[in-house]
């Protein structure tokens, strides 16, 4: 908030509380980090626009060095924000849930209870795409034998997708790597299809629709209650506005994302994470539009991670309620 001095005061009273405004500020910062970093996924994901951007607005806004760093995505980043490496990260529910368990693909049998949600982003839908040529409509049409990018290993997406296709029936060879890299090997005739479990619009699949001519396959009506019955999502539409391919919402299914954070990070500077993040949504919308769904409406999404006490302090000045449940004890 930018200070004005009133004209009656006299030019060395001025000062002096300009002063003593100056020597709060930094006094209030003396704990916290001089740098940051936010874990985001692979480029070519809405993970690391989203990320990145983020990173930089925090950057910009509070002063203070940071930037997002390309990871493995969800479960990596609970990692390495459980263990100190990095402050901030995005992550899904379910590997959050995983992850709190001790039931982590990169570290079994560890519970990382040192992460703390911030605020909600956005719904991640899983969605599949393949080359119009490739004359694929429908799941049941993914032939034997398929070759599927499920996106980087231990992601959100390499760690549903393939279950998820599996409930189905289908049988494929399992493929690794960052998005971009995924589509490009699609052109390439080196995939047959790619599952997307990420924000829309993916920036893959848009740059795809740019070079080539793409089929984005939805889930039947029975296909879609099966998975829900069976894993931790939920029904979604991917609007047709969202690229040029649909003519038609798009039935998916999708899991909630959140930013999340160390738990032993300064109370006050995850208060003004949270703070800068809520206040200013068209902000965040322009980084990605999936920001949209980044607002403390859908705090209640989060049936999984303790909130941060900085959060709890941003969100209970202003009216909206934490359950005991998601503070930390």
């Amino acid at each position: 908030m930018r200070n004005v001095t009133p004209k009656v005061l006299t030019g060395t009273l001025a000062s002096a509380l300009v002063l003593a405004a100056a020597s709060a500020s930094a006094q209030d910062r003396s704990d916290w980090p001089s740098n940051f970093t936010v874990g985001t996924a692979s480029q070519g994901g809405t993970y690391f626009v989203y990320g990145s951007g983020w990173a930089n607005l925090i950057a910009d806004e509070l002063g203070i060095s940071g930037g997002g760093e390309v990871t493995g995505g969800p479960n990596q980043n609970l990692a390495l924000v459980h263990t100190g490496d990095i402050a901030l990260g995005l992550t899904t529910m379910g590997p959050a849930a995983e992850a709190l368990a001790g039931e982590s693909p990169l570290a079994p049998g560890v519970s990382m209870d040192n992460v703390c949600a911030l605020f909600p982003m956005y719904e991640t839908p899983f969605s599949i795409t393949t080359l119009a040529d490739s004359g694929i409509t429908s799941i049941s049409e993914i032939p034997d034998g398929a070759r599927i990018g499920f996106g980087p290993a231990a992601s959100t997406s390499d760690t549903y997708f393939p279950r998820i296709l599996e409930e189905l029936g289908v049988n494929f060879e399992r493929r690794n790597g960052g998005w971009n890299d995924l589509g490009g090997q699609l052109q390439d005739g080196l995939l047959d299809v790619i599952a997307f479990a990420a924000g829309i619009p993916v920036p893959a699949v848009s740059q795809l629709e740019v070079q080539t001519d793409v089929n984005i396959i939805e889930f039947t009506e029975e296909e879609q209650q099966q998975i829900i019955e069976s894993f931790p999502v939920s029904a979604f539409q991917i609007p047709a506005s969202t690229y040029e391919t649909l003519e038609e919402d798009a039935r998916a299914v999708s899991m909630w994302n959140f930013t999340i954070a160390g738990c032993d990070l300064p109370e006050d500077f995850i208060y003004e994470v949270t703070k800068l993040s809520m206040e200013n949504n068209d902000r965040m919308r322009e980084i990605h539009r999936s920001a949209a769904n980044s607002i403390p409406e859908n705090l209640d999404k989060n049936k999984v991670l303790p909130f941060h006490p900085g959060a709890v302090r941003w969100y209970e000045e202003n009216g909206y309620e934490i359950p005991a449940e998601r503070k930390l004890n």
